[in-house]
């Protein structure tokens, strides 16, 4: 029987630092979930589909394509980190309901994330700006219409317009 090495890491997620024991192989999409991360979905573990996508230093990755311990001493962001303590959405999150770019759900986090990367940014982005921030993020629901609609209205919001 082969004896598991076992890696110590240290993240912060959300802004609270977390320490694990891991198996070096495991896949921070895995990592993540397992400590009840459930927002950051599992779709191809290739890195194909972009239903996985999290923040890691405030710049959007693909976690199924990510070993955890890359992560280690860094920072991690799920969807989980956004809106208020209490419950309240972020402004992306909201505008995305009200706009209805919520239909099965699976991608949204991986979309509201990256919209949150791209307007930090740019608050007045192009339609092409858009389409390179949500690129590798696949829906299969709503056809991205109301996805851009989202994306402009939190914009707006977040530039005091709306």
């Amino acid at each position: 029987m082969e004896v598991k090495h076992l890696q110590k890491i240290t993240i912060e997620i959300n802004g609270e630092h977390k320490k694990f024991k891991i198996d070096p192989s495991i896949m921070l999409s895995d990592l993540l979930r397992e400590n009840g991360y459930f927002g950051v979905k599992i779709g191809c573990r290739n890195g194909d589909c972009g239903v996985c996508t999290i923040l890691l230093d405030g710049k959007t990755v693909k976690s199924c394509i990510l070993y955890a311990a890359q992560a280690h001493e860094r920072r991690v962001t799920t969807i989980e980190g956004l809106g208020d303590p209490l419950g309240i959405p972020h402004i992306i999150q909201q505008a995305f309901a009200e706009t209805g770019a919520v239909q099965c759900g699976y991608c949204t986090p991986g979309m509201i994330l990256s919209t949150l990367e791209l307007l930090e940014k740019n608050l007045n982005p192009s339609d092409q700006e858009i389409k390179d921030a949500l690129d590798g993020i696949l829906c299969r629901c709503t056809g991205y219409v109301k996805i851009f609609d989202a994306v402009k209205l939190s914009a707006e919001r977040l530039r005091g317009e709306n």
